[in-house]
């Protein structure tokens, strides 16, 4: 038990760090395609979820394959702390513009760590109490599902305000 509280703890500042560094590692890498799959190609919302997703996605294989045995629940219910905290990314960043009208870069940072914080949170209660484990299956279905929208709409992105890059100005938009 006190293995898996610290596994779990490593696991936050693993995704705090790595998902700050993937944030600049799309234009370190010269724009590269591939890992532009995995971190961030702009600055829209859409984006910065994969900030969270990813690294916890790789955290999670870990602690999963770490503590198999003991801790029957870890599946569902990592599978459900990433989903839940890469959801609340957009739900913070849109109810707190809302409210102020206005981004506010400290925000968006904090945002990205209460994200991280609630995310592992969850999983780590739930891995102790197994109440995700009846729907491993669609737990597991919802991140495959993510990993795909993420990978084609990183290039290819719908036209929705989740997806725009607020760097751009709307006359760069129209006039490309």
């Amino acid at each position: 038990m006190k293995n898996f509280k610290c596994s779990v703890l490593i696991g936050i500042i693993f995704v705090i760090l790595t998902g700050s560094l993937a944030h600049f590692l799309y234009n370190w890498s010269e724009h590269n395609y591939l890992v532009g799959l995995f971190t961030p190609v702009n600055e829209s919302i859409w984006e910065h979820m994969k900030l969270l997703f990813f690294p916890m996605l790789l955290y999670s294989l870990i602690i999963i394959y770490q503590f198999r045995e003991c801790h029957l629940c870890t599946v569902s219910s990592f599978c459900f702390g990433i989903i839940v905290g890469t959801l609340l990314i957009p739900f913070f960043y849109y109810t707190y513009t809302f409210i102020l009208g206005k981004d506010i870069f400290l925000f968006d940072i904090g945002i990205f760590i209460l994200s991280t914080l609630i995310s592992f949170w969850l999983s780590y209660k739930l891995s102790l109490s197994c109440k995700c484990k009846p729907y491993t299956r669609i737990w597991i279905g919802l991140v495959g599902i993510l990993i795909i929208c993420f990978i084609n709409f990183t290039y290819h992105p719908p036209n929705q305000k989740i997806f725009e890059d607020p760097t751009i100005s709307q006359n760069q938009k129209t006039n490309p």
